[in-house]
């Protein structure tokens, strides 16, 4: 007496996939499915906007916005080198109409002092903006990074124009002619080492990337579980 011939069970390949994901689920998380045969809709999160993150659009958003505003910090810097600078005496001298214009002290080091006290107040705003950018946005990242450099070196440029344009005339001989023979005025303000320009985004960068080391945000770290801890290699 045979068995009734039953019919084979329908196929599954969920069965003999044990990753094979829930339905409903997305497949890879490349695409999620919408429901809709034969249509897939694009991935929610990406390189533009990060689940783990602000966005990238967002982060370059608040770069602009960190650059504009350390940028008009130069408008301080400027006029704390105007005020803090230490003057270059000269004394001019006529000869019939002929005028001449020389340092009053030729071994002084005045000139020196200017360049160093920009230098000096372009260190000190670079640790406070970057200060200030960290406790904005304690995340850090490349484009908020990018923005405080630019930023300081504008905020650089326009300190030393307003300090040229807060200090004395440019003219010499027009100062020397107004205040007569022999008697001693202050020289424009000059900044000579053009490299003290960069003041300002060095100590930005090098206070920033402290700052996010010692008290940035930490990624949680993975634990695995019991059963699953990784063995030492015998």
């Amino acid at each position: 007496m045979s068995a009734p011939l039953t019919p084979p069970p329908p196929h599954d390949p969920s069965a003999r996939d044990p990753w094979q994901p829930p339905s409903g689920a997305p497949a890879g998380g490349a695409h999620r499915y919408d429901g809709k045969p034969g249509h897939a809709a694009y991935p929610k999160h990406g390189w533009w906007h990060d689940e783990d993150g602000p966005g990238m659009a967002k982060e370059i958003r608040e770069a602009a916005v960190v650059a504009v505003a350390v940028a008009l910090g130069g408008v301080v810097l400027g006029v704390l080198w105007w005020w803090l600078a230490p003057r270059v005496p000269l004394v001019g001298d006529a000869s019939g109409d002929a005028w001449v214009v020389y340092l009053k002290d030729s071994e002084g080091e005045q000139s020196i002092g200017v360049d160093g006290t920009f230098t000096l107040v372009a260190l000190a705003c670079g640790a406070l903006s970057a200060l200030a950018v960290f406790l904005f946005r304690r995340r850090g990242g490349v484009p908020l990074v990018v923005g405080l450099a630019v930023g300081g070196l504008l905020g650089s440029l326009l300190a030393w124009r307003l300090g040229v344009w807060l200090g004395p005339s440019q003219d010499v001989i027009a100062q020397a002619k107004s205040v007569g023979k022999g008697v001693t005025f202050d020289a424009p303000l000059k900044l000579n080492a053009k490299g003290a320009l960069l003041a300002w985004t060095f100590s930005a960068l090098v206070f920033h990337l402290g700052l996010t080391a010692l008290f940035g945000p930490r990624d949680p770290e993975e634990w695995l579980p019991p059963g699953e801890q990784q063995q030492p290699p015998r």
